[in-house]
């Protein structure tokens, strides 16, 4: 798995999420199991079905979030500057096409979440940006094909 950059607030939460699905949802889906099993033949018992299969994703996902935060690498956010795009920046671009500007914070890929204007270094626009200055004009290559950005500002 490779290491996964992200903020303190951020590694807090995967760690909250982890110690919810273990301690609360795990338990939760063990006594659906047992309830389900005491209905007597498994070969016929949709519920038993499905609370053996919500186990087995439950169990994956924690997996997931476990390996997360195995290969988790902090980022020391006083040690951010705005010379050039990097995670964690609040970068402005205007799309050169239609003149249309746009707000987006670098984010790790597990903070991503686009309603709030956080966008993962892992997407093409996030590749496409890092490293850049402000007055950059960058070709990005996206799934609606080549879109090119000029960088306004980089702020914190």
């Amino acid at each position: 798995m490779a290491i996964s950059y992200m903020t303190k607030e951020g590694y807090n939460k995967l760690l909250e999420e982890v110690n919810f699905l273990e301690n609360e949802k795990r338990p939760s889906i063990s006594k659906q199991i047992a309830e389900a099993r005491d209905k007597g033949d498994l070969s016929e018992n949709a519920e038993y079905d499905a609370a053996k299969e919500a186990q087995g994703l439950l169990e994956a996902k924690i997996s997931q979030l476990k390996g997360l935060i195995a290969n988790a690498r902090l980022i020391d956010e006083s040690q951010i500057s705005t010379d050039s795009v990097q995670i964690l920046n609040k970068v402005t671009i205007r799309n050169t096409q239609n003149n249309q500007q746009m707000v987006y914070t670098l984010v790790a890929e597990s903070e991503a979440n686009h309603k709030e204007g956080r966008i993962s270094v892992s997407t093409p626009i996030g590749k496409g940006l890092m490293g850049k200055k402000v007055g950059d004009i960058v070709n990005i290559t996206v799934p609606n094909g080549l879109m090119s950005f000029e960088i306004i500002n980089i702020s914190l």
